[in-house]
């Protein structure tokens, strides 16, 4: 079975209701979840997930600072080639999903974009943006586990440069 966390670092709890509904996304396209407060994080869970889902709020124009030293220490979790997602409350700017995305490619992870900032407390169509954002990383997550057990594109039949126009499906 696909494997999902979703860490979070939230001050008023919006984020934290944030990642709970990314991670109902994720269960309910059958991956398991486990969802945690970066404190609780431990590296052994970060490495056996196919994916890694970060969230924090946003203060004075950035990521928390531990949120920020919690992600660089990823680096010792060899998360390159992981998919991710990055997400987050704010109040006023909303730049930490958008920090984070940058850290995760630094680490050479696969991150789904656009990140999802949510202004203030999420509202019921906000948690079904936190859903949908849940769903498609467990899409993602799955269509990666196919490619690589099919050893790539071309292990279907036909290799890709033989196919011409009007033939794939176009």
């Amino acid at each position: 079975m696909s494997k999902a966390v979703v860490i979070y670092l939230s001050t008023s709890g919006n984020t934290k209701v944030m990642a709970d509904a990314i991670a109902e996304g994720l269960m309910s396209r059958n991956v398991s979840v486990t969802t945690m407060n970066f404190h609780e994080a431990r590296i052994e869970e970060i490495k056996a997930a196919d994916a890694i889902a970060i969230g924090s709020s946003t203060f004075h124009y950035k990521m928390l600072p531990p949120m920020e030293k919690f992600i660089e220490s990823l680096e010792r979790a060899n998360v390159t080639g992981k998919l991710g997602v990055a997400f987050g409350s704010y109040g006023w700017s909303g730049e930490a999903p958008i920090n984070i995305a940058e850290k995760m490619r630094k680490l050479g992870m696969e991150v789904i974009d656009p990140v999802l900032r949510i202004q203030y407390q999420p509202t019921e169509k906000d948690l079904e943006e936190c859903k949908r954002l849940g769903k498609d990383l467990a899409s993602k997550i799955k269509k990666t586990a196919e490619t690589h057990k099919e050893g790539g594109p071309k292990a279907k039949g036909t290799p890709l440069e033989d196919v011409k126009m009007g033939e794939g499906g176009h």
